[in-house]
């Protein structure tokens, strides 16, 4: 047994070099890959199951709406709570709520479309807990030499689930008969979310005390202008998510009429991105940051006009890929700098959880007035000829990141302390919460 033991620990030192990986880091990164496998198989596949039954834009738009809404009062109360009572419950709390939304959508059937509303709260809710639990406990589990180990794992992780989940849903739905390939697949992601807090039982209890400083924090942006113009920022990056994160979805599923097809959309779309974000983490430099965010979106804000215009399935892939490619270009010099920004803030050390709170609440903010805009939109004018207009104007909130972050500047030429955050990396027609 000693031997086997020795040859264990030898295979890992060789595999994640000479860090020291704790019984929490391993629970948080099982935790993290239950999740990143649930939504990359089931939650793609949310928005194309409602719409099979109502064929309604208005309905997406409604279920999505909620889910918005309801993500920046989570994140208030998830952040109360994890100053004022366990990190490790908030977290479990969002795991349950996710798994209590699979379990409601299975029950529901074909009468899911009928309590919309009630599913996007429910989704948005767990998604508001499960991040800032994530964010906040990845923080406090590892140490500054694990925490590139942590967060390049957790990625490789969740690119692996976003490249095989939504082709294996896909291949599951479309070979079976009606809607029993999606009762597979809600019921797999139940099972996963199920395991998740059963792993979320095995970590260490992280009960905190301390007061919630929200509203001082939510003021600082009037003292702090690069602050001001990052929560600014990331409005204009919620008003393009908010629509296209179910609008590209159910363009495939049009253009094509199969739940395979989506799955081979999501498959070349991620394997472009993990490869991307591998060149651009290691050739990015600080310097160059700002460039990067106006190449990526201006690339990501031309890709639109690949499709907006005619539609179909290779056109709808030539999109994905080229996304793909901006994506990281865009998102991780953006999210240095957003995290540069906040260790530079009043008391950031402190303060880490009201930062995420209110810098998620802009976010969300500019995805509800996206929503609210393509709503009122599609209700007024025809669906047809509306929506192709209509992303073509949300679509220029990611190139608007640099209009404010071009102006961010530090005194000394340096970012600030060093608090990094589990990164979701987000995408059209990938809705599994925060951003960042």
């Amino acid at each position: 047994m000693r031997v086997v033991e020795s040859v264990k620990k030898t295979v890992l030192k060789k595999v994640i070099g000479d860090i020291e990986v704790t019984r929490d880091l391993k629970l948080l990164l099982i935790i993290g890959g239950l999740y990143a496998l649930s939504i990359a198989l089931s939650n793609t596949f949310v928005n194309v199951y409602l719409w099979k039954q109502s064929g309604e834009f208005v309905d997406l738009a409604l279920y999505n709406l909620a889910s918005v809404v309801l993500q920046p009062f989570a994140f208030l109360l998830a952040g109360k709570w994890a100053k004022k009572i366990d990190r490790v419950i908030v977290l479990r709390a969002g795991v349950i709520s996710l798994a209590v939304f699979f379990s409601t959508v299975l029950l529901l059937g074909d009468l899911a479309n009928d309590y919309l509303i009630i599913l996007g709260a429910v989704i948005g809710t767990g998604f508001g807990f499960y991040w800032l639990a994530f964010n906040v406990l990845t923080f406090e589990i590892t140490e500054p030499d694990t925490r590139d180990f942590f967060n390049g794992f957790l990625g490789l992780l969740t690119s692996f689930a976003g490249m095989i989940g939504p082709i294996v849903s896909g291949f599951i739905i479309t070979r079976m008969e009606k809607f029993t390939g999606y009762t597979v697949i809600f019921t797999i992601s139940l099972g996963l979310f199920v395991a998740a807090v059963l792993t979320s039982f095995m970590l260490k209890r992280r009960s905190a005390e301390g007061q919630f400083y929200f509203k001082k924090v939510f003021q600082q942006r009037k003292k702090d202008k690069n602050w001001q113009r990052i929560l600014h920022a990331h409005f204009f990056q919620g008003l393009r998510e908010g629509t296209f994160v179910f609008v590209i979805v159910v363009w495939v599923y049009i253009a094509t009429g199969s739940e395979l097809a989506i799955g081979t959309f999501g498959l070349v779309a991620s394997a472009v991105q993990f490869v991307t974000y591998y060149c651009v983490t290691r050739l990015i430099k600080p310097g160059f940051r700002k460039k990067m965010i106006l190449i990526g979106g201006i690339i990501v804000y031309a890709a639109i006009f690949i499709i907006v215009f005619e539609l179909n399935f290779t056109r709808l892939i030539m999109y994905g890929v080229a996304t793909s490619i901006a994506y990281p270009m865009l998102l991780v010099p953006y999210v240095s700098l957003t995290y540069d920004v906040i260790g530079k803030g009043w008391k950031a050390a402190e303060m880490r959880i009201e930062y995420i709170v209110v810098r998620e609440l802009f976010l969300n903010g500019g995805r509800i007035v996206s929503v609210l805009t393509f709503l009122f939109t599609i209700l007024i004018f025809p669906e047809d000829k509306a929506i192709p207009i209509l992303l073509l104007i949300l679509g220029a909130g990611h190139t608007m990141i640099y209009f404010f972050v071009r102006h961010v500047q530090f005194k000394d030429d340096h970012g600030g302390e060093s608090h990094m955050f589990a990164r979701q990396k987000k995408g059209e027609g990938d809705s599994g919460g925060t951003s960042v």
